[in-house]
């Protein structure tokens, strides 16, 4: 009980803790969607529009995003920046926005407003310790700064006060002047006043002075950074010259790229391994998991796949070993013997350390003739590659998948394809959606390799278009195309026909369902004593869908069972019973393994695993063991103490709030069942999925490009497993292109911020 109270009194903390990061995420996405704005890549309006964060005086936790008007300073409320812009600037409510739009007289003598610091700092030219000419060496009329092209007509020079003044080099230039080379002398005027002003004072303010210590600290974060990001930033930026600059400014030396892939490469890969092996070494057994082997829908013909290959140890953590580059589709023996070549490296001659692989389904072949080969060994196919198949299976076994992805595909086809058709369905969706653009479509060759992913976007742009294509087809240009198209005629019948709505959105329910699911099992990672909850929680959800949408059961369930019969494995079973987190109490207070939830042939597939992960001398020993674990089971208080669960503060969810006493517990307090207890520590740790470390796509390309030679191979292998060692440390398991796909589409309330940055911005 006092433990239940302590959960429930941090609640409110981490409802807090939740909504603060809600905050902040949302405050980060404006100043992203702002700062490309004012770059020129977004809405014009960012540049008078700033965000604001604020807190709570009490508390100091961020409690609201709001905008402020850089022009009169009033606040509003951030939930849909494009109508504050309309109601604010254009409707002329900010008294300080109507002055920037009068228009500007060319007179010499008429007097002229100051204009917007936007417009101002648009003009200035700095590179590198350049002085900015635009403020200190000259004065353009503001008809030059606000139409370039005037800049240098007779008549703007005659309205120039282009004054030039060079006090501090003792030069007395004319008044009105003109440069032969154009405004693009500007600059050069510029460097000329710096180099004057050099030569005056050679001993100029002295930049910011940093210890060796303090540098060579940077410069290794610097090294952390670049090799963490694994291609996405090239070693040649090291040599940009406004990466130079920047270097400069913080008083750091220049950095050569030919450091950064050469010494500093090795000590960091040399430091990731050394730590990585002694790791391996201190644990008493492990998993290899591989992911990589089942072709992804981004790589194209010809291109190299990644198989990243890592070890799972006992205590939760996980080590990244190596990474093999693989082109084309896989045979089956040759990743067996990738991985028996991992395990022996690991192990040596003691390959029983090993007690099981999991693997992405490339071939089961392989991994059965691994186990068959070792009695001590379990391997298993990836859960989540499990639950994503499920789509497949449904689209080939259910005809409502095929008839509504059919009629959705000759919608979204001829909608993308009829210019006539386009212009009339963007006006209705400016109207009712308030943006406008093409249905996503897969392409064929996305339709050939089953890309689900696109699939699912089509469908969900039809269910969030059906106002728009309701209106459409009932315009009267549209009922004349169909007087001689018969297509449109066809399509006219789909989107008039409530059935084919009906099937939609059960289908793209269905979908989703299976699509939250497998995100969740691969945020989760859940391990194999999780695989059988897993399957019957889908089927209680899929149970719930069919009777939502009035679909019959039957064909559904064969589906799923027909699926879960490929991906299942005796070990799930076994885990199941093992695992202390799923003891149950019975009614005479005891928590019991939970025998009564499996089938008559789940019980036998416990027997058969657990007798041959042991000797055949002590087969019949580790049965009795398991009969006295079938009617003792565990002391309630200890079982009491597996199962205790708390929020996890990221996603609110209520988590084991221990995740290793499930085999603490066999390795102390049950040290009775010798046999079993040496199977269950071995068994119950094992992870359901491959999935771990995620390389960028970007760094492929590269490996693609330039990993032919040994040298460029060489290196790519040891950015891998820098990158890898230090994300697996965090328990990181997204990649950079995961988090700006995420960032890019934040969205609260009205306000769409992708389509602000590139339809506003008119950049796609």
């Amino acid at each position: 009980m006092a433990t239940e109270n302590a959960i429930n009194s941090s609640v409110p903390s981490s409802v807090d803790d939740h909504t603060a990061k809600a905050l902040h995420k949302r405050y980060e996405g404006l100043v992203t969607v702002r700062t490309k704005a004012i770059k020129g890549k977004g809405a014009w309006y960012w540049v008078h529009l700033e965000p604001l964060l604020v807190h709570n005086s009490d508390t100091g936790l961020p409690k609201a995003v709001k905008l402020r008007c850089s022009l009169c300073d009033a606040v509003f409320s951030a939930s849909n920046p494009s109508r504050t812009a309309s109601e604010h600037l254009k409707r002329g409510t900010c008294p300080n926005f109507s002055s920037l739009s009068k228009p500007i007289s060319s007179s010499p003598n008429s007097s002229l407003p100051s204009l917007s610091s936007h417009h101002q700092n648009h003009r200035k030219r700095n590179s590198s310790g350049v002085g900015v000419a635009s403020s200190s060496l000259y004065q353009v009329s503001p008809i030059a700064i606000l139409d370039p092209d005037l800049a240098y007509s007779p008549a703007a020079t005659a309205t120039a006060t282009a004054v030039v003044t060079s006090s501090t080099a003792g030069l007395s230039l004319p008044q009105h002047l003109m440069l032969s080379g154009g405004k693009e002398d500007l600059g050069a005027l510029a460097m000329l006043e710096d180099s004057v002003k050099k030569l005056k004072s050679p001993n100029g303010s002295p930049g910011p002075t940093l210890s060796k210590n303090q540098i060579d600290s940077a410069l290794n974060f610097l090294a952390d950074w670049l090799y963490e990001s694994c291609g996405a930033v090239s070693f040649s930026s090291l040599e940009h010259p406004k990466f130079k600059a920047f270097l400069n400014q913080v008083g750091l030396p220049g950095v050569s790229r030919r450091d950064f892939s050469g010494a500093r490469l090795d000590a960091k890969f040399e430091e990731a391994r050394t730590e990585s092996e002694a790791r391996i070494r201190d644990a008493m057994f492990f998993q290899v998991a591989s992911d990589g082997w089942k072709l992804k829908n981004s790589c194209r013909a010809g291109e190299d796949n990644l198989v990243n290959l890592t070890v799972n140890l006992p205590n939760g953590t996980s080590v990244y070993r190596k990474g093999v580059f693989t082109s084309g589709a896989v045979q089956s023996k040759y990743a067996e013997e990738i991985l028996w070549e991992t395990i022996t490296g690991i192990c040596g001659s003691v390959v029983q350390r090993c007690v099981g692989i999991v693997a992405d389904k490339f071939k089961a072949k392989a991994l059965r003739n691994l186990e068959n080969q070792n009695h001590w060994m379990v391997n298993l196919s990836c859960q989540l590659q499990g639950f994503i198949s499920l789509i497949k299976d449904f689209s080939k076994e259910l005809p409502i998948f095929k008839t509504a992805i059919d009629n959705c595909l000759k919608l979204a086809n001829f909608f993308n394809s009829k210019s006539q058709i386009q212009n009339c369905f963007h006006k209705y969706q400016l109207q009712e959606l308030e943006h406008a653009g093409l249905l996503r479509f897969p392409l064929p060759e996305c339709k050939n390799t089953k890309n689900f992913a696109i699939v699912f976007s089509m469908l969900e742009d039809i269910l969030n278009s059906h106002r728009v294509l309701q209106l459409v087809v009932l315009e009267e240009s549209f009922k004349v195309i169909c007087l001689e198209d018969l297509v449109a005629r066809e399509v006219a019948e789909i989107i008039q026909d409530m059935g084919f709505w009906s099937e939609l959105e059960a289908v793209h329910s269905l979908m989703k369902l299976i699509r939250d699911k497998a995100q969740e099992i691969e945020a989760e990672r859940p391990l194999v004593g999780q695989c059988l909850p897993l399957w019957e929680d889908l089927r209680a959800k899929v149970k719930e869908w069919c009777a939502k949408f009035n679909i019959a059961e039957g064909p559904v369930e064969k589906v799923i069972q027909k699926r879960f019969k490929k991906n299942y494995h005796p070990a799930w079973s076994a885990a199941f019973i093992l695992d202390p987190l799923y003891l149950m109490r019975d009614t005479s207070g005891k928590y019991l393994p939970p025998f009564k939830y499996l089938t008559a042939e789940q019980e036998k597939d416990v027997d058969k695993l657990i007798t041959r992960l042991v000797s055949r001398e002590e087969a019949h020993i580790a049965l009795m063991e398991l009969m006295k674990w079938r009617s003792e089971g565990l002391d309630p208080l200890y079982a009491q103490a597996v199962q205790v669960k708390q929020r996890d503060p990221m996603t609110g969810k209520m988590k084991i709030a221990n995740p290793q006493s499930s085999r603490l517990v066999w390795e102390t307090c049950l040290s009775e069942f010798k046999l079993l207890g040496k199977v269950a520590v071995r068994l119950i740790f094992l992870h359901a999925t491959s999935c771990g470390f995620k390389c960028n796509l970007s760094f492929l390309r590269w490996v693609c490009a330039h990993g032919h030679s040994r040298v460029g191979m060489d290196r790519a292998q040891k950015m891998i497993c820098i990158a890898a060692h230090s994300k697996l440390e965090r328990r990181e398991f997204s990649n950079e292109e995961d988090k700006d796909a995420e960032l890019f589409n934040v969205a609260n309330g009205e306000d769409d911020l992708l389509n602000e940055v590139f339809v506003d911005g008119s950049s796609v």
